[in-house]
């Protein structure tokens, strides 16, 4: 199943609720008012939205997620690779290594993470 499109606003809110789930949504709405700026109205639409497709859960006004952050994450980079990068990864680490200087131990993640899809 492909995640669903999550936008910026929608991600800090899964943020807090993935810090904070499973959750009352009285207590959501309180940090959300507390981190976000939202209103009361705002957070039950987002919850609504995301509800809808299929993002989160509200059963019995306890609000959980229903994909994991790792999933939303990639989801959004190959959004973005496939957008800002006509989907080229390669152009993506370079523009990337470009603008944030590797450390040592980062490139040998990267050699390892390749390695592993050459076997």
């Amino acid at each position: 199943m492909e995640t669903p499109r999550i936008f910026e606003s929608e991600y800090r809110f899964c943020l807090l609720l993935w810090e904070h789930e499973p959750v009352n949504s009285t207590r959501l709405v309180s940090l959300c008012k507390e981190q976000l700026g939202w209103s009361k109205a705002t957070t039950y639409t987002v919850i609504r939205r995301l509800s809808e497709r299929g993002i989160v859960k509200n059963e019995n006004a306890v609000v959980s997620t229903l994909v994991t952050k790792e999933q939303v994450q990639s989801s959004r980079l190959n959004e973005m690779v496939e957008e800002t990068f006509e989907g080229s990864m390669p152009a993506f680490i370079a523009a990337f290594s470009k603008s944030k200087r590797l450390s040592k131990d980062e490139v040998e993640q990267l050699k390892q993470l390749i390695d592993s899809y050459q076997e």
